[in-house]
């Protein structure tokens, strides 16, 4: 990433024709293909991920794809710029995709790197008079941090203004009549002239800057009307100090234009900190990564501070107390103790002894390790939700989509009623017109529609995030707010990842199988599943010792969601000849199902010569129910949200977890079209439906739903499509995200009716001349700040649970099993 001072790019890594070319610019920097990492990611033209581009380490072509880019922008205050940015990217030829967010100052920008480069959307943002900068650049940063001191320093010289401005009117508030001389009042309006002349240059120099530029595009924006507004009474004021015999020498407004000034700069640096403070999930996430890191030498063995994006996998770094680990890696030499609640939610530190594994943005908290780097970048986890907040931060629920239209339309009748007013006050009082026609322009500006919606959904995305849910699509909240019935998948989900092995049952028939044997073989194949069955297998297989990777060589490795494995396998002892062997359910090893359902019971079976399939052996698995779940149900219940159950496994296993939970309605055997078809059916019904499931095999489903939840920690995070991604362990974050849903809609609409009502109550009296200028500043600064203290609000701690008892299982005679410590499997031919 370019900073300022940094060399320009050397002509070899210039894009073609460029090497001749004058000097680069900053932004013309960006056009190298080496910094397009800094600052986005490849993906496809729709804006999807490229896990393998990922996966090489970003050592592929990276002009043979699309890629989607985050900048941040300077210079845009409200939804109209939104849509104004929008409209000049989408407008350059090789821009796909273009996304700008008003609440977050951000964009998202898919482009197409042999039809445009960076430098040049950057440009046509900076043509429709805005700045645009990489978003992981820390140079953005300090440009941000700079631009918010200057607004409190115009916010200052405006209240300092509006104080000595107040001071030289009050004589005329409180004088009598003939108290006050004609030189002496004159006298009083030229030092309120002087005094008010550094706050219009200085404090309003953004109003005035961003309204000439709307002029000159011809278009409208939010600062148009409040920058006419100022314009319109300083003018008259002025006029009336330099001419007091004139039209306008009735009377002149120093006071009302300083303080309706201070009263909007107030609120608007109000509302930037709180919205920095309670919506900037994002900004935290993305910065917590460190700038550099001390990397030890191949050659000394010394260790010396290189910049972060220079690590590579292999690298040995040393992590001090304090840092932020930059890079996926494990422990070498050292103790400490992780702070890892930006992937569970969890605060709680988590010991890291030698040889476990730390993840890119947790804390070292404790004392310096050295740590082996094996996943940067794109690859680590951090990566993978950095760009799903990115993409949630940027999206705009329809509620947002329909303030977006209606602001142009709304601010062009705002002139139109500003103006009509003056027009019928102008008769009896010129004066007093034109200030009737800037109460109007002031109190009518729709900041706080436009900021309704989107700052209630980030200050409740950023909430979840801090608590370990990834909110993967904003409109997701709306949807899962009226959600009246919620569907668990039951592993993973309901019942922990972990499983363990109760028995291994040779079948009759075996062909002289040992249960050691047939282990070995069932760890062959589920090695190459991540399903918590196939784990269970293997890590049964690893506790008892059985060489599986010496003697067995498995091809063609076919895995059917939710059903099984099918691969050849083939005996390098000799033993046994190449055949096509299944390991999942009884329908997948084609053979009938056995036993009493209480288990999960999983089918090792064979082809023969004569192509019949015949079972070898068949595992029993337990499941752990998570502790929390009976709780989960019997909360989502008294809310008023049904619970349903359905799984692939079988029914009898599927009812013990159901009863253990509380839930009465149970669906097994159902493969993932028939957990589709299932889920459609309540939505024919009229149901509001969301699905909570593991992120592995449940993806049609999910992305069915009118609300999903990917539970578990082991969900490829790029490939889910849920809504929700729970990157934490407890179940009780479901329900809490249904409670903070509920709690941002009706946030929303109490934002949406306040501005409505604020608009339908000040009007009228604006327009009847019983509004003065301050007041109406006062009201618009009131009403965007009242909308953020509302939204505020959702950045609280989630919803509480109540303490519920112990649910009774409703189908009698299933009581829970506790899975066996697999050190005391018990391998058992029948």
């Amino acid at each position: 990433m370019f900073r300022p001072g940094a060399p320009a790019a050397s002509p070899a890594h210039l894009p073609d024709g460029m090497a001749d070319a004058p000097p680069a610019t900053p932004t013309q920097l960006l056009d190298d293909p080496q910094e397009w990492l800094a600052f986005g990611r490849p993906c496809t033209p729709a804006g999807d991920p490229l896990p393998a581009y990922a996966a090489e380490g970003g050592q592929g072509n990276p002009e043979s794809t699309a890629w989607d880019s985050q900048v941040v922008l300077e210079g845009m205050h409200c939804a109209a710029c939104a849509l104004t940015i929008e409209d000049a990217l989408r407008a350059v030829p090789g821009v796909l995709q273009a996304d700008v967010s008003s609440a977050t100052r951000r964009a998202r920008v898919v482009w197409q790197p042999g039809q445009v480069r960076p430098s040049q959307w950057m440009q046509a943002v900076q043509n429709a008079g805005y700045r645009a900068m990489p978003a992981m650049d820390a140079f953005a940063r300090g440009q941000r941090q700079r631009e918010s001191r200057r607004a409190l320093w115009r916010w200052l010289v405006a209240g300092f203004c509006m104080m000595q401005v107040m001071m030289y009117a009050w004589p005329a508030y409180v004088a009598q009549p003939g108290d006050l001389t004609g030189e002496m009042e004159q006298l009083l309006r030229w030092a309120s002239w002087v005094i008010t002349l550094p706050m219009v240059v200085f404090s309003c120099g953004p109003f005035f800057a961003s309204a000439l530029r709307d002029v000159r595009l011809r278009r409208v924006s939010m600062d148009l009307p409040v920058a006419l507004g100022m314009a319109i009474t300083f003018v008259v004021s002025t006029a009336g100090t330099f001419d007091p015999s004139g039209i306008f020498g009735k009377e002149v407004y120093y006071d009302s234009l300083t303080m309706f000034v201070f009263f909007l700069l107030t609120g608007r640096w109000l509302e930037l900190r709180l919205r920095d403070r309670t919506a900037g999930a994002l900004e935290a996430v993305m910065n917590r990564l460190p700038d550099s890191v001390e990397r030890r030498d191949g050659a000394t063995g010394a260790f010396a501070r290189v910049a972060t994006r220079r690590l590579a996998v292999g690298d040995t770094i040393r992590v001090l107390p304090g840092e932020a680990f930059p890079a996926d890696g494990c422990i070498m030499a050292g103790n400490t103790h992780a702070d890892e609640a930006l992937l569970t939610g969890e605060s709680t530190p988590v010991a890291r002894p030698v040889g476990s594994r730390v993840t890119a943005g947790s804390y070292n908290l404790q004392s310096p390790v050295e740590v082996r780097v094996e996943g940067t970048g794109g690859q680590t986890r951090f990566a993978q939700i950095v760009a799903l907040m990115e993409s949630a931060s940027l999206q705009k629920p329809r509620l947002a989509l329909l303030a977006d239209r209606i602001a142009r339309p709304f601010l062009v009748a705002v002139l139109l009623a500003a103006a009509l007013a003056a027009a019928y006050w102008w008769p009896s009082d010129p004066g007093h017109a034109l200030m009737v026609a800037v109460a109007v322009l002031i109190v009518t500006c729709p900041c706080a529609l436009s900021l309704a919606t989107p700052v209630a959904m980030l200050t409740a995305a950023g909430t979840l995030a801090r608590h370990g849910v990834l909110v993967r699509n904003l409109q997701g909240l709306e949807a899962l707010a009226q959600v009246d019935t919620l569907v668990f998948d039951k592993t993973g989900t309901l019942t922990r990842d972990g499983m363990a092995l109760q028995a291994v049952h040779i079948a009759d028939g075996g062909g002289g199988w040992s249960a050691g044997e047939a282990l070995a073989l069932a760890a062959a194949l589920a090695r190459h599943s991540m399903h918590p069955a196939s784990r269970a297998v293997v890590a049964a297989a690893s506790a008892s010792a059985q060489p599986s990777g010496e003697r067995w060589m498995v091809s063609q490795v076919q895995e059917d969601a939710g059903l099984g494995l099918t691969a050849t396998v083939k005996d390098n002892a000799g033993v046994v000849p190449e055949r096509k062997v299944r390991l999942g359910s009884a329908r997948h090893a084609g053979v009938a199902p056995q036993g009493d359902g209480a288990a999960l019971q999983v089918v090792l079976s064979a082809q023969g010569p004569d192509g019949a399939t015949a079972a070898l052996a068949r595992l029993d698995l337990v499941e752990d129910l998570r502790s929390e779940a009976p709780a989960v149900v019997a909360t989502l219940l008294r809310e008023g949200v049904a619970v349903q159950l359905l799984s692939g496994d079988r029914l009898g296993a599927v009812q013990r977890v159901a009863a253990q939970a509380g839930i009465v309605q149970a669906q097994g055997e159902c493969t993932p079209q028939g957990k589709l078809n299932a889920l459609q059916a309540l939505q024919a019904g009229g149901r509001q439906v969301a699905m909570v499931g593991d992120g592995l095999n449940d993806g049609p489903v999910l992305a069915g739903a009118h609300a999903s939840f990917a539970f578990g920690r082991a969900v490829p995070l790029a490939q889910s499509r849920a809504d929700f991604v729970v990157l934490g362990d407890s179940l009780a974050l479901v329900p809490q995200a249904v409670l903070l849903a509920r709690r941002t809609l009706r946030v929303v609409r109490q934002n949406l009716w306040w501005a409505a009502g604020y608009n339908a109550l000040c009007v009228p009296l604006a327009v009847a001349g019983w509004m003065p200028a301050w007041l109406a500043g006062l009201g618009m600064a009131l009403s965007s700040l009242l909308v953020v203290l509302n939204a505020a609000r959702l950045a609280r701690d989630l919803p509480a649970l109540p303490a519920v008892p112990e649910v009774a299982a409703p189908l009698a005679g299933l009581a829970p099993q506790p899975p066996l410590n697999l050190s005391k499997t018990t391998l058992e031919p029948v």
